[in-house]
């Protein structure tokens, strides 16, 4: 497959009347100059697929019905226990369809790749399924279903506090012992380990979910079936967590890690809002991905993640929708972007050296560090990487005549959501003007689910 596109973003730099060659893998093996014959016209600007780095899938289908106070302290806290009464209705054929749902939309987004930080494992009061890895089956079909590109972490989560604290009944749906969430990652592995489509990675829950003992258990584990499967934490996105974890390991969450585990590529620390200058510093000289979700950060009041700062001293961040209270590749750029103005108290924070274009910046570097939190290959378009592009609609009227250097920064703070037209993963289109061939099955499905829920 040949394609031609008058605007190409390669290497943080815009190329211009450019044909990317796609052989019958999905993989670009070529980008050069001109028109070649028998190429696909491409209206419009060619972006690299975005990353999205933390889904929970089963939350899309209760966003929007938490936004009441429900105490004087309303917090993560209160917005947990909601979450927890609306799980417990769903089953695996629910969790299929709202994440296949949910997929979709982040197609139409522009995100090409997810790492889905899954936990609703067991039937409800905690019993397993026959199949122990029914709900992960339901949700990787669901992505290959829709057609993006997955990496599937089942979510090791033993505990509901510090000091092995006994789960709630509201948890019951995601414990694991260790030896019991072994034999998961294994399946998986044997499973999809042949799917070019699929990844398997490990997310210990937090620290507060998992022990010191478990923890320095699954590293070595996760390393001999795959030594570059990612590895993913939610670690101090709340300040009650972090004074939790000063009470129990006398250091904080970030510095307990870095002092205790080797944070190599591998590693993803999801949330790490709440950080001291030494903190910053330390976790920006490791190989580690900050995984920041602005828009869920934001509507749960978590605070602002010291971006600016991180970023400067060579941090590498990557970006994701969480709890999906937008589905927006725009709005979670916009929103970390914003963050640092309203802290700093300045405009165009975050900018590197190769590009003086917010959007530009952002974009590229999110895509590019999102990729190691996904260990897929991604993020980029180059000879080489997985074809995973989005083509943005050059006659939206913001983008209209635009000169590439303003492209994305249009696209992103100026209009409400990225303008995508059409999204390809790995040399195949999933959306083409916009709409999915099973677009209307898909929502149809969903909006039969959510009526269920909800009675």
């Amino acid at each position: 497959m040949k394609l031609y596109a008058e605007k190409v973003l390669v290497e943080n730099q815009w190329l211009k009347n450019q044909s990317i060659s796609i052989d019958n893998k999905g993989v670009i093996t070529a980008i050069e100059p001109g028109m070649a014959d028998g190429a696909e016209i491409i209206e419009g600007a060619v972006i690299p697929g975005m990353v999205n780095c933390h889904s929970h899938a089963f939350q899309r289908a209760f966003a929007g019905f938490s936004e009441y106070r429900a105490n004087e302290a309303d917090s993560f806290w209160s917005w947990r226990d909601i979450m927890y009464r609306f799980v417990a209705k769903m089953s695996p054929a629910d969790a299929h369809i709202v994440a296949r749902y949910l997929y979709l939309e982040m197609l139409k987004a522009g995100y090409t790749s997810v790492a889905e930080f899954h936990y609703l494992h067991h039937q409800v009061g905690g019993k397993f399924y026959d199949n122990p890895a029914e709900m992960s089956e339901q949700v990787i079909n669901a992505a290959k279903s829709a057609g993006i590109a997955i990496t599937h972490l089942p979510v090791l989560y033993t505990y509901a506090g510090f000091g092995k604290q006994a789960p709630s009944e509201g948890q019951g749906r995601f414990i694991h012992q260790l030896d019991q969430y072994q034999q998961l990652i294994e399946t998986l592995f044997d499973s999809y380990r042949s799917d070019p489509q699929v990844q398997i990675g490990v997310a210990p829950h937090s620290l507060r979910a998992v022990s010191e003992n478990q923890l320095k258990a699954l590293v070595p584990f996760i390393h001999n079936l795959d030594a570059n499967a990612p590895i993913h934490i939610h670690i101090a996105e709340q300040l009650k967590e972090v004074e939790d974890c000063i009470d129990f390991y006398k250091q904080r969450p970030v510095e307990w890690l870095l002092n205790n585990v080797e944070m190599d590529k591998n590693w993803c620390l999801i949330h790490a809002t709440h950080l001291t200058d030494e903190e910053v510093s330390r976790l920006a000289k490791s190989p580690a991905v900050a995984g920041i979700c602005p828009t869920t950060e934001a509507n749960l009041g978590d605070g602002i993640y010291p971006t600016k700062d991180f970023m400067a001293q060579g941090g590498k961040v990557a970006i994701g929708s969480d709890s999906h209270i937008a589905v927006n590749v725009a709005d979670e750029l916009r929103t970390l972007e914003y963050g640092q103005r309203l802290t700093s108290h300045q405009r165009a924070v975050l900018t590197g050296e190769d590009s003086s274009s917010v959007g530009q910046y952002l974009y590229s570097h999110c895509a590019r560090e999102g990729a190691k939190t996904v260990n897929q290959n991604v993020g980029e378009i180059a000879a080489g990487k997985q074809a995973n592009l989005v083509v943005l609609d050059s006659n939206h009227p913001t983008l209209f005549l635009k000169e590439e250097s303003f492209i994305l920064d249009a696209a992103i703070f100026a209009c409400d959501s990225l303008p995508v037209k059409d999204v390809m993963v790995s040399g195949q289109w999933k959306i083409i003007d916009g709409n999915h061939t099973d677009e209307a099955t898909i929502v149809n499905d969903y909006l039969q689910v959510i009526k269920k829920l909800t009675q």
